[in-house]
């Protein structure tokens, strides 16, 4: 008899029944005095007392602004103590944050503050290339929920704790007893194959958990340090990062602004770390660096790879090099808050690389069929689903791509193609959905081929994901031009996505064609583009 492909996570350690807010006044009752805060880069440290106090001060702020429950305040800014504190303040006030990507441009953002309903912004000033005030200020006119914008380190962040002084403590508790866990509290977007990123709306029931148990699967107790050089406004490190950390009582260490591997490799190594998160990119790039075996990293013992496949030898690396035996590979999708399976530190290395593990602690999932949608067995190929608290309240608005994704029986249908083993370990196969991870970043064709279509010279596009040595995959747009005499170069179509889309998005080729491949319904045969123009690469890659 075959075993059907479904495993039922584990129900011996209760789930928390609490708000963020509500857990994280417990973890600061039993470890007030330990380190809960380290910003490498200011130097600026706070104990979990001293933090509570931080986190309440921008709680009353935001009351003082007339936040009420369920309003959306976003956050749009890079990784910063700041950050931290505006995520538990919110939740703290009962609002839901609005986590936006700080690679975004103005195309994107004016988006988000008007789909999700934005009141209050907190924006970081400027990073790099990036003027947030000026791209906030192109925008304003278009977002009529948008009454207030805080941008973290000037007078308007300070202006937000000072009027946050003129309102009694009494009015936060008072806010926070009408509160549930089961309340939404976090609206992340995650684009769709089809036109605009949707909002994944997200419980304090559903992240507080998924958090709490990844770091339980870590081994995570008071004494550990985590750095988190992977970005807050994704799951990766407000969940599995801060989450993780805070309902243990460890510490986040902060390392950079963005991802950095020098100032990660200094941070793990002045501040002791024991735990080191990113995805495989950021792993290469800090094993690369030329002075590599000159920091001391003999602190660390966990963290987390995920984000894109782990090539074996490079995770054998980091478990010896790195001084990782214990590190883990996570699989999930913003909508499942994220995490739905994750291997353990016991688990044999082949598994930690050739699988992602099994299912976590009071989850399900199992592998069905694309076409009727019955349970396979395992060995079998199919779409994974997962079902359980971790499963997204809805998409933001958007009742009908809600239950497109998320079935009658509350099964969450990932659109990746997975098999599981004996022992209900997971391996990932393939996507059903054309979806390309760069370096760790969901990159969905359909958005920038809607953006694309407003170029006068292009007439039609479509774009895929091709084979990449540094980053996995790489962005490519195939495209038929108007006018069959015209020219148009790469360099020319960045020139024309820069400003308007996140970098990460940006074409890296383009390949121009007469016509597309077709089916004989009319339907373009991306399978054969990319087929087609992953062979053209590697054939110009050996002439070069």
């Amino acid at each position: 008899m075959t075993t059907p492909a479904y495993a039922a996570g584990s129900t011996s350690i209760p789930m928390i029944d609490d708000t963020i807010g509500a857990d994280l006044a417990f973890t600061i009752e039993r470890f007030g005095d330990r380190e809960a805060l380290v910003d490498v880069p200011s130097g600026r440290r706070w104990t979990y007392a001293e933090f509570g106090r931080a986190v309440e001060e921008v709680a009353l702020g935001l009351l003082a602004k007339g936040v009420a429950k369920g309003d959306r305040v976003g956050i749009w800014a890079v990784n910063c103590p700041e950050w931290v504190m505006v995520q538990y303040a919110a939740a703290r006030v009962g609002a839901i944050m609005v986590n936006i990507n700080p690679a975004y441009r103005v195309h994107e953002l004016g988006f988000v503050l008007r789909q999700a309903g934005i009141g209050v912004l907190v924006a970081s000033v400027e990073h790099k290339t990036s003027d947030y005030r000026r791209m906030v200020e192109q925008v304003r006119a278009e977002c009529p929920a948008l009454r207030d914008v805080v941008y973290i380190g000037d007078s308007t962040w300070d202006g937000l704790l000072g009027l946050g002084e003129r309102v009694r403590p009494e009015l936060l508790a008072e806010r926070e007893a009408q509160l549930s866990c089961y309340d939404p509290v976090n609206i992340q977007y995650t684009s769709g194959t089809t036109g605009f990123p949707k909002g994944a709306t997200l419980s304090h029931h559903s992240i507080l958990n998924n958090g709490y148990f990844v770091g339980e699967l870590l081994g995570y107790t008071e004494t550990d340090r985590v750095a988190l050089p992977v970005p807050f406004y994704h799951c990766f490190g407000m969940v599995m990062g801060n989450l993780a950390v805070t309902t243990h009582g460890s510490c986040i260490v902060i390392p950079a602004p963005s991802f950095d591997p020098v100032a990660t490799l200094h941070a793990v190594e002045r501040e002791r770390c024991t735990s080191l998160y990113g995805v495989p990119t950021m792993f290469i790039a800090e094993l690369n660096l030329p002075d590599f075996a000159t920091y001391d990293l003999s602190s660390l013992r966990t963290g987390i790879m995920a984000g894109s496949p782990c090539p074996e030898e490079v995770m054998k690396r980091v478990m010896t090099e790195m001084h990782m035996s214990e590190v883990a590979i996570c699989y999930g999708m913003t909508e499942t808050s994220p995490v739905s399976t994750q291997t353990r530190a016991d688990d044999e290395v082949e598994r930690r690389t050739g699988t992602v593990g099994r299912v976590l602690p009071h989850l399900q999932v199992k592998i069905v069929d694309q076409a009727g949608g019955a349970t396979l067995a395992r060995g079998e190929a199919g779409e994974l689903c997962t079902r359980g608290y971790s499963v997204m309240l809805g998409y933001w608005e958007e009742p009908e791509r809600s239950a497109e994704a998320v079935d009658a029986d509350g099964w969450m249908h990932t659109g990746d193609l997975a098999v599981m083993d004996e022992d209900g370990y997971v391996r990932i196969v393939g996507r059903i959905k054309d979806m390309i991870i760069r370096g760790g970043e969901n990159v969905y064709p359909r958005e920038i081929e809607e953006f694309l279509y407003s170029h006068p010279k292009i007439s039609d596009v479509q774009v895929i994901g091709v084979p990449d040595e540094k980053y996995g995959e790489e962005v490519m747009a195939c495209v038929v031009l108007r006018d069959p005499a015209a020219t148009l170069s790469r360099d020319e179509l960045a020139r024309f996505c820069r400003g308007r889309l996140a970098h990460y998005k940006i074409p890296r080729h383009l390949w121009i064609l007469e016509s597309f491949p077709m089916t004989v319904s009319g339907k373009v045969r991306k399978v054969e583009l990319r087929e087609r123009a992953t062979t053209s690469l590697l054939t110009a890659a050996r002439a070069s």
